[in-house]
């Protein structure tokens, strides 16, 4: 019984507890010692019964799951806490794993993610863990590195307009040399080699909705 994880559900779904109640069961070394159907509710039986591991829905009636891992962590720092949602963006995965979250699985994972998940956290509850982190620290990253100054905003539409550097200078009162410096930190940041492509990349990625016929 020492090897027994003790595992706590909190979901606003009776359906969804006592579905993830009887998978978890199912195994030989979980345990749902109890359940609960809101963020109040859910601290109280933390507190009560002292579980292993606790699995929370992430929108309720009451607050979010985010509250949950919240006040549970500021309170221990060997509990598993999971996050359960149906919102498994990238937003509300790194707001788990800020909250301090030991993982994030998506309600439309299958069930042996959930139970993976809840082994791990119980071993190792400060190593976050979420199948879909990987793609989301890469989109992040992605988003950050083409992220525009104002300046090379303003440059960015200019360009489009088809002006070239010196007519670019004029408008924003700007030496054609810093021109065509703010021109070459866009095609970095955008990964192009010339203006046409650094025009296709950011209409693709929304920094721009229209590019004038005349750019070239």
């Amino acid at each position: 019984m020492s090897d027994t994880i003790r595992v706590l559900l909190i979901d606003d779904h009776e359906l969804i507890r006592s579905g993830l109640g009887a998978v978890l069961d199912m195994e030989d070394d979980l345990d749902v010692v109890g359940t609960a159907g809101s963020v109040e509710e859910g601290i109280a039986r933390y507190r009560e019964l002292k579980p292993d591991v606790v699995v929370t829905d992430l929108q309720m009636q009451d607050g979010t799951g985010l509250d949950v891992v919240r006040t549970i962590r500021k309170e221990s720092d060997t509990v598993g806490l999971i996050v359960l949602t149906m919102h498994s963006g990238d937003e509300q995965i790194f707001a788990a794993m800020q909250a301090g979250a030991s993982g994030f699985v998506g309600k439309d994972a299958p069930s042996t993610e959930v139970i993976k998940t809840a082994r791990h956290s119980a071993v190792s509850p400060k190593a976050f863990v979420c199948a879909g982190l990987v793609g989301a620290m890469m989109r992040r990253q992605s988003a950050e590195s083409t992220a525009l100054t104002e300046r090379e905003h303003d440059v960015l539409l200019l360009l489009a307009e088809g002006l070239n550097a010196a007519a670019i200078g004029q408008k924003l009162y700007l030496s054609e040399s810093t021109t065509k410096s703010h021109i070459a930190r866009i095609y970095q940041k955008l990964g192009a080699a010339n203006r046409a492509q650094a025009l296709v990349t950011a209409m693709r990625i929304g920094l721009l909705s229209t590019v004038q016929p005349s750019a070239r």
